[in-house]
């Protein structure tokens, strides 16, 4: 810094010092073994222009290098990160977060107002024993309906990938693999997200990532309340590691619940009232907003009972999966065999009667296609043993449907034998 020491005693006492930064889990990575590089009064706070500590870390491989940008004094007025300035509870821009909670906080933006406004915030929050939200944060409402339809649940490390080589723009860049830039086309320069301002994003004011945010809250879709009024059952779905009581403690607030039903194998549960106008508060009050034990659950209204009834299984939002259509061309289903059969399906037991069984049997199952015997030819004629069989070269056909069904390959007409002498 150019600033004398002699000259800015006053001045460098009001400098800032701290041990570890102020960060979301976004910026600070998913590697527990960070390693961070620390320099005292390294950088003016982009917000305040005072000097602070500042902090550089790698988030996580192929991540690029990132640091500090605003003193923790800044941080701790408006509840952000000091390096990507996002709300620290939800994720959000300053500008949505407040437009949620309707939140005015004017922060003055002279420099000698400033400059007192920070020292003035410094001294009340030493006096606070624990740490908690500075000014009209502190006061604020619980979190509406756009921040919990909009808040981030999981840290979002793509946010750390490295900027765009310009040499690969140029089609210059000679590093390939090795180069710690991403070969990836820029965006469109009118975009407005490749206008960001970190004044604009810490004041709240002219953010286009907050005003993407909020134009996409206004064209979510909205639950529409089924016509058929004997619906009272509402689908709870990514049930995970959730019991039954906890469920039933959550929506008793809405009406008396007639039963509670959850299911496992889908990772989902069925919650039914005994009204339907506590159901509707129940869909309207937990839509897209419905946390338990830190897990985001789904909502949505069951099927009538008379679709229900229509058949199918468990596993959708209706409570029933319908059954799918037949697929032409495939076989029809082989029928259940008869009383007779099934006390006798071999036909063994000399105690049914073989005209009963067979047309039973005949008329249940399909017979097997004819196989007619081989052609032994004159090799029956040449046995001179035991007692044989009466030739079957009558029920030979004239037809082969296989190659196996053909003699000439099975090696028994005489001059094949005669051959082979």
């Amino acid at each position: 810094m150019s600033i004398s020491l002699l000259s800015n005693t006053y001045n460098r006492q009001n400098w800032e010092d701290a041990e570890f930064p102020i960060l979301c889990q976004t910026c600070l990575g998913d590697n527990p073994y960070i390693r961070m590089m620390k320099e005292r009064y390294g950088q003016e706070c982009k917000i305040c222009n005072r000097p602070f500590t500042i902090f550089r870390w790698c988030p996580g491989a192929r991540m690029r290098f990132k640091k500090t940008e605003i003193c923790q004094t800044c941080s701790k007025v408006k509840n952000v990160c000091q390096t990507c300035l996002l709300d620290l509870e939800f994720g959000l821009p300053v500008q949505v977060r407040d437009e949620a909670l309707q939140i005015t906080d004017s922060i003055p933006k002279g420099q000698v107002n400033k400059e007192y406004f920070t020292q003035n915030a410094e001294a009340e929050m030493a006096l606070e024993q624990q740490p908690q939200p500075y000014g009209q944060l502190a006061k604020a409402q619980p979190p509406s309906d756009v921040l919990m339809k909009l808040a981030r649940s999981a840290p979002y490390y793509k946010r750390n990938q490295p900027h765009i080589c310009s040499f690969y723009v140029k089609g210059e860049c000679k590093r390939g693999e090795e180069c710690p830039y991403r070969h990836e086309k820029p965006t469109d320069p009118d975009d407005p997200l490749s206008n960001q301002n970190i004044r604009d994003r810490f004041y709240g004011v002219n953010d286009p990532v907050a005003e993407k945010l909020l134009s996409r809250y206004k064209e979510t879709p909205q639950l529409e309340t089924p016509e058929d009024k004997s619906v009272t059952t509402l689908y709870i779905g990514n049930v995970i590691d959730l019991d039954e009581q906890q469920l039933r403690d959550h929506f008793y607030q809405y009406g008396e619940i007639r039963s509670v039903t959850v299911v496992p194998k889908q990772s989902c549960a069925f919650v039914q009232f005994t009204q339907r106008d506590a159901a509707e508060r129940a869909a309207k009050e937990t839509f897209n907003k419905l946390v338990i034990d830190g897990k985001r659950l789904t909502v949505k209204w069951g099927k009538p009972p008379a679709i229900q009834a229509g058949g199918g299984r468990l596993g959708d939002a209706s409570g029933f999966e319908s059954n799918y259509e037949p697929v032409p061309g495939l076989p029809t289903i082989v029928p259940m065999p008869s009383t007779e059969l099934k006390a006798d399906f071999f036909g063994l037991s000399s105690s049914s009667t073989p005209n009963v069984v067979a047309s039973t049997a005949a008329s249940s199952f399909l017979p097997p296609p004819p196989m007619p015997p081989p052609d032994l030819g004159d090799y029956t004629s040449s046995l001179s043993y035991g007692h044989m069989p009466p030739p079957l070269s009558s029920l030979r056909t004239t037809s082969v449907h296989y190659p196996s069904q053909d003699p000439s390959r099975v090696g028994s007409t005489a001059a094949h034998g005669k051959a082979n002498e």
